[in-house]
């Protein structure tokens, strides 16, 4: 079963959020960022080459604008290939973990994986962030010195930075999961 609904980033940008579920036990949860926007492409390449322009003109060397041209390439596929992130997916799955993966807009992918023995809980976090408070979704890891403490916190979906109610609904989804976990495992 597949829903999708759409939300809003803290910037006001549009996120759609698909929800599968394979199972009780097993959700995922892909997040489509926002598109790379034409216009601040357009925009960062023109400033550019203006300046590399401007720099032709005093200095009458050709090197000056095939570098600038170079320059916006190179800083064009480095940011497709390692900034720019197109979608964020988190699954989980009651018995086995978590794995959370970003696909970059070059097609590359990035991927972790959490086994459900070491997460203590998901919880909905906040952080003040540009001066007004932000949520985000992140995972408690279990201490393995200390059972009832958290020796590590790992945030979800850091591209895509949706609104509080996106990530309500995701919370409460993983909460169902790992409660379920805990019934048939035994565990308290």
């Amino acid at each position: 079963m597949e829903v999708e609904r759409i939300f809003s980033d803290i910037y006001g940008g549009r996120l759609a959020l698909q929800r599968r579920q394979y199972s009780p036990f097993c959700r995922e949860f892909c997040l489509g960022c926002p598109r790379l926007s034409l216009r601040s492409l357009t925009a960062a390449t023109c400033t550019v080459w203006l300046v590399a322009y401007g720099l032709f003109t005093l200095c009458q060397n050709s090197m000056v604008l095939s570098a600038a041209i170079f320059i916006t390439l190179l800083g064009l596929l480095g940011y497709l290939h390692f900034v720019k992130i197109d979608q964020e997916t988190l699954l989980i799955i009651g018995s086995l973990g978590i794995q959370m993966t970003s696909s970059y807009a070059s097609g590359k992918e990035s991927t972790t994986f959490i086994e459900m023995g070491k997460v203590k809980d998901v919880v909905i976090n906040e952080a003040i962030y540009m001066q007004k408070v932000i949520y985000y979704l992140c995972i408690l890891l279990k201490d393995p010195v200390e059972p009832q403490g958290v020796s590590q916190v790992v945030p979800v979906f850091q591209s895509a930075k949706p609104r509080l109610d996106c990530l309500i609904e995701v919370y409460r989804s993983c909460q169902e999961i790992l409660a379920l976990q805990k019934v048939t495992s035994g565990s308290p």
